[in-house]
């Protein structure tokens, strides 16, 4: 597996598994009904923020991640990451090769920290992961998120020093 770069032409790659994952509304803050221009220019995101994509031999987008600074000004040394894996390669390892690529750019961009602001307590994969990788829920917001299925559940912070 290769993560390089996202450029512009690995967009029509991303949106079929990053609308699939968004209006699924089990995992991410985004609205259910974000269209395609939008969440390409909340995703494709310019420097010094950056986006990337895991392919495997044949080319092949198996996930994406985004990477930026969490806050701005006196808190802009604190970065951020979101990732999406197509389902159709989950169970390996590619979300976390997305994230050790993430906290390996935060740390060498000057970083000192890492803040996932808005983590649903019931993904309890990406939870999982990021606990293996030495991240610690610092809170969580009770009935922060409006799951499908399970209701009103809590969104964890979650963080790890660099």
């Amino acid at each position: 597996m290769l993560i390089r770069e996202a450029t512009p032409e690995d967009w029509p790659a991303i949106w079929p598994f990053f609308q699939g994952i968004v209006t699924a509304g089990e995992t991410f803050t985004y609205p259910l009904e974000l269209g395609e221009d939008d969440a390409r220019g909340w995703w494709l995101v310019p420097a010094p923020s950056r986006a990337v994509v895991a392919v495997d031999d044949a080319g092949t987008v198996l996930g994406t991640a985004k990477m930026n600074r969490n806050h701005m000004g006196n808190g802009s040394h604190i970065a951020s990451a979101s990732y999406m894996v197509d389902p159709r390669h989950a169970g390996r390892g590619v979300g976390r090769a997305l994230c050790e690529y993430t906290v390996e750019w935060a740390r060498a961009t000057g970083y000192r920290a890492m803040q996932f602001n808005a983590v649903v307590e019931t993904n309890i994969h990406a939870v999982r992961l990021y606990r293996s990788l030495g991240f610690e829920v610092i809170g969580t917001l009770p009935e922060g998120f409006k799951h499908p299925t399970e209701g009103y559940v809590g969104l964890h912070i979650m963080h790890k020093a660099l």
